[in-house]
C-alpha cells in the first residue's frame, strides 16, 4: 500500500534586518582584520631586516672592527642628523634640491608623455626617434652634466635639465607601453561610435593607459632626486649634493651619512606621494 503522507517543503527562514546588519558588520571586521594582517606581513620583513642591519652596524663599531671615522655609529648619525635639522643646515641645502627635482620632474614628464604617445601612435615617429633615445641611455648622467654646465651656465637651469633627462626615460617608456598595449577592439568600437582625436585621447586612451603612465611618473618622481644630486656634484656647493661634497672634503663622515639619510627620506616621501596620486587617479577613473 502506498503511503498517502505528503512531504511539506520546508521554507528557509528569512534573516531579519538585524541579522543581516550583524552579518555585514562581521564580514567588515573580518576584512579589516585580514587587511591589518596583510599590512603587517608587508611591513614586518623589511622592518626586521633594517633592525638587524642597524644592530650589526652598531656592534661592528662598538667592537672596533671598523674605524669610527670611516663608519660612525648609528647613534652618532642620528645625533648629527637631528642637530643639522634643528639648526636649519639640512633645510638650507635641501630646499634647492627639492626645487630642482620638482621642476625637472615636470619638464621630463611633459617631454616623456609627448614622445611616448607620439611613438606609440606613429610608426614614422617611432622609427625616427627610437634609435637616438636608446643610444642616449648609454651615456651616464655624470658625463652629460659638465656639458649642460657649459651650455646653460651655472645655477638652477643645468640641474633642472639633468633632472628632466633622468626623469624622461621611464615616463616615455611607460607611456609608449601603456598606449601600445590598449585593447584594439575597444578603440575600434569607439571609432565606430564617432570618437576621434581629442575625444579618443580623453575618454579612451588616457584612462586605459593611465596605470602604466602613472607607474612611469612615480619612478621618474623618485629618480628626480638622483638627477638633482648628480647635477649638484658637478656644479659645486649647491643643494644636498653640494653638502655631501663639503662634508666629504672635511672628512665629516657623520654628516655624510646624515645627508644620505635625508636623501633617502626625500626619495621615500616622493615615492609615497606618487603612490597616493596613483591610487587617487585610479579611483577617480574607476
Amino acid at each position: 500500500m502506498e503511503s498517502t503522507d505528503r512531504v511539506t517543503p520546508v521554507t528557509p527562514k528569512r534573516a531579519t534586518r538585524a541579522e543581516r546588519s550583524g552579518a555585514r558588520r562581521q564580514r567588515a571586521r573580518r576584512a579589516a582584520g585580514e587587511g591589518r594582517l596583510g599590512a603587517l606581513r608587508l611591513i614586518l620583513p623589511p622592518l626586521l631586516l633594517g633592525l638587524l642591519a642597524l644592530l650589526a652596524w652598531s656592534l661592528a663599531v662598538r667592537a672596533e672592527l671598523v674605524a669610527d671615522y670611516l663608519l660612525p655609529a648609528p647613534s652618532e648619525v642620528v645625533r648629527v642628523f637631528w642637530q643639522s635639522l634643528n639648526n636649519g643646515l639640512l633645510w638650507q641645502y635641501a630646499r634647492p634640491t627639492l626645487i630642482e627635482s620638482v621642476e625637472g620632474f615636470i619638464a621630463g614628464s611633459l617631454f616623456g608623455l609627448t614622445t611616448g604617445y607620439g611613438i606609440a601612435r606613429s610608426g614614422f615617429v617611432a622609427r625616427m626617434l627610437e634609435p637616438y633615445l636608446a643610444a642616449s641611455q648609454a651615456m651616464p648622467a655624470i658625463a652629460v652634466a659638465p656639458l649642460l654646465v657649459l651650455w646653460l651656465g651655472y645655477g638652477l637651469t643645468p640641474v633642472v635639465a639633468l633632472c628632466a633627462l633622468i626623469v624622461f626615460f621611464p615616463v616615455h617608456v611607460n607611456t609608449a607601453l601603456g598606449v601600445r598595449t590598449l585593447d584594439r577592439e575597444i578603440l575600434d568600437a569607439a571609432r565606430v561610435d564617432g570618437a576621434g582625436g581629442w575625444a579618443m585621447l580623453r575618454y579612451f586612451e588616457l584612462p586605459l593607459a593611465l596605470p602604466s603612465i602613472l607607474a612611469g611618473m612615480r619612478a621618474g618622481l623618485t629618480l628626480s632626486i638622483t638627477g638633482a644630486v648628480v647635477g649638484e656634484f658637478v656644479i659645486g656647493d649647491r643643494g644636498l649634493g653640494g653638502l655631501l661634497t663639503i662634508a666629504r672634503g672635511n672628512f665629516n663622515t657623520p654628516l655624510v651619512f646624515a645627508t644620505l639619510l635625508t636623501l633617502a627620506l626625500l626619495a621615500s616621501v616622493f615615492y609615497g606621494i606618487g603612490r597616493l596620486i596613483e591610487r587617487r587617479l585610479s579611483y577617480l577613473e574607476d
